[in-house]
């Protein structure tokens, strides 16, 4: 009875559930999805522009581990994607990097609900994330890994072991996995590593944090006392944002903040995507 019932959501998850929404939304933005293997799990990858000598790599938030607080969901990915939008409006070479798990791979071998809860941000997530992202980077690209609030733990821990890493910018990041569980008063992420347990980047990767005074899920005092930890990290917050919003409509403009601004402009297709509708 069991079996079938976890067959039962898991064919409704494939249906109707945030996997395909995410594919529909990411082909109306006119990007082109691919299944690419890493470590052990397959990764669904969203290309935006064929990539010259500088890659944005972006990292999606955790989406939805828990369908009611309690209990682990199906299907974690995102249901409101910021990072998709955000490279939506971003005209350099990019690519959307999936986790393992997610993006409808939730019932592949070796996934289980510990990969997109206690264990988000584990060695075995991280690892497989690396290796498929050396195999979609072009030969002797540059980095620049930009990931929103999980994404921007994501980001942090990647830019420790991916080769040719520029610069981390990371939009309301969960930078001390610690502080943020002892804030909300969650569980401890046992199975997961910490950004803010481990030794800094080097100075030679450029940090810029972005937070939301208005963010109550990952609080501007929370990225602005990781940043401090990180040898010449930038924070920047934006008093009227919160989580989610306004981080697209000025995200041309917070990229030139950043010091990874575009070397062109934006281009007729860019001007013309459509917005992600709220979900």
């Amino acid at each position: 009875m069991r079996i079938g019932a976890l067959a039962m959501l898991a064919a409704l998850a494939a249906c109707a559930g945030p996997s395909p929404r995410f594919d529909r939304d990411a082909g109306e933005l006119g990007f082109v999805r691919e299944d690419v293997a890493g470590a052990g799990f397959t990764h669904a990858v969203y290309r935006a522009r064929s990539a010259g000598n500088r890659l944005h790599v972006y990292l999606e938030g955790d989406g939805t581990p828990f369908a009611d607080g309690i209990h682990a969901s199906v299907d974690p990915t995102p249901r409101s994607p910021v990072a998709l939008a955000l490279m939506a409006r971003d005209p350099e070479a990019a690519l959307l990097l999936g986790r393992p798990c997610y993006h409808g791979h939730y019932a592949d071998a070796g996934c289980g609900p510990s990969l997109w809860t206690d264990a988000r941000y584990s060695e075995v997530v991280v690892a497989s994330m690396a290796r498929a992202l050396d195999a979609v980077r072009p030969s002797g690209a540059r980095v620049i890994l930009i990931g929103h609030s999980g994404g921007g733990a994501l980001a942090m821990l990647l830019a420790e072991r991916v080769a040719g890493v520029d610069a981390v910018v990371t939009v309301a990041g969960n930078l001390d996995v610690a502080a943020w569980v002892r804030r909300h008063d969650y569980e401890p992420l046992w199975g997961s590593l910490d950004p803010g347990a481990r030794t800094p980047l080097p100075a030679r990767i450029r940090q810029i944090h972005f937070a939301g005074g208005r963010d109550s899920e990952v609080p501007p005092e929370l990225v602005a006392a990781a940043a401090r930890r990180q040898p010449g990290a930038r924070f920047v917050m934006r008093p009227d944002f919160d989580h989610a919003c306004c981080w697209a409509r000025e995200w041309p403009e917070l990229l030139t903040q950043a010091g990874v601004e575009p070397v062109a402009t934006l281009d007729s297709a860019a001007h013309t995507r459509r917005t992600i509708k709220p979900q």
